[in-house]
């Protein structure tokens, strides 16, 4: 009796609709791969997508968002526009086999693409002298953000997610998907994306580190909340059409701050690889009840104001929400 009337009045309800579930796309793949650092997670092959898409699908996830891992990588990650990429042929597959019953999105940076590995397109810093002389050209990096997402629009995606934190960037995709037609294609962009050391795994998984220098120069400062209301009413003036946080846990406080500042707008939270995999560790050591503590934190980034949920976590926590798991 008890139990049932906490579950009556639980302010804060999770379902499988409310997580969106990342999927890796590697070209060079014939099968999948598990990812070292992120334990039970993999890269696939497009051959591969729609028996992962399925499996979601099935558990009541309706949102998926895609990132592609490249064969080749030059200075300007030309292959993230390349029209038979790995996330565009993913697009093409799914969509094809879903339709409306699945939201594709697609990741829009160029960090898996460059041979530099950073999210914009690296010059030399003419005012500095001696080593590390380089810095990212945002201006010039908004063209190539434009033709990505455009790509991604023509295979098909629903939402186009530009992560790379460059100024301008959703104005300047907005403008290039408007030129051609692609009105309806959402821009759901990482607004609000921190300089944090939570990010290893993905890395990893997207071979995506930087070869040199780091993010802090466009990416925020962990040390400031209140920056987040500023970079989210950006991009709202640029016609975003779904902000995010990311990543989550260690930013309930923004997500909440951004979530009451723009109650109307649809806002996601990036459950990152960091803490997928710390609570992956802590399970395997015996020190956590993996499941306990998988729905406490998905449960507080909801709480905290999140609509959607994007998170490695998805299958699990879908499949036991299925099974009407309830740890509270």
């Amino acid at each position: 009796m008890l139990s049932t009337l906490r579950d009556i009045v639980a302010e804060t309800r999770l379902t499988p609709e409310n997580f969106m579930m990342p999927i890796f796309v590697d070209e060079e793949l014939t099968e999948p791969k598990e990812i070292p650092s992120m334990p039970g997670y993999h890269r696939h092959p497009v051959s591969s997508v729609i028996e992962v898409a399925q499996r979601a699908v099935d558990l009541g996830i309706r949102s998926v968002l895609l990132f592609g891992v490249p064969k080749s990588k030059d200075e300007r990650g030309s292959s993230a526009y390349n029209s038979r990429g790995a996330v565009q042929e993913a697009v093409r597959s799914l969509k094809s086999s879903f339709g409306s019953d699945l939201v594709v999105a697609t990741d829009v940076c160029l960090c898996q693409y460059t041979s530099h590995g950073h999210c914009g397109l690296v010059v030399r810093d003419r005012k500095c002298r001696g080593k590390g002389c380089w810095k990212i050209d945002n201006d010039a990096t908004l063209e190539i953000l434009g033709k990505v997402a455009l790509s991604h629009a023509e295979a098909g995606a629903d939402i186009v997610a530009p992560s790379g934190m460059m100024d301008g960037m959703v104005m300047a995709i907005r403008e290039a998907l408007d030129r051609e037609g692609y009105e309806d294609v959402a821009i759901m962009s990482y607004s609000v994306k921190y300089a944090s050391s939570f990010y290893g795994p993905f890395r990893e998984a997207a071979n995506s580190a930087p070869q040199f220098g780091d993010r802090r120069s466009h990416q925020m400062d962990p040390r400031n909340a209140f920056e987040s209301i500023k970079e989210a009413a950006l991009d709202v003036e640029e016609g975003a059409d779904i902000l995010m946080v990311k990543p989550a846990l260690a930013y309930l406080d923004v997500i909440r701050l951004v979530k009451s500042e723009f109650p109307h707008y649809p806002l996601a939270a990036y459950n990152v690889s960091g803490e997928y995999s710390m609570v992956k560790a802590a399970a395997a050591m015996g020190w956590i009840d993996e499941r306990k503590v998988m729905f406490e934190i998905l449960t507080s980034i909801r709480r905290a104001g999140a609509d959607i949920i994007i998170t490695y976590h998805a299958v699990e926590a879908a499949k036991l929400i299925r099974e009407g798991y309830n740890p509270f």
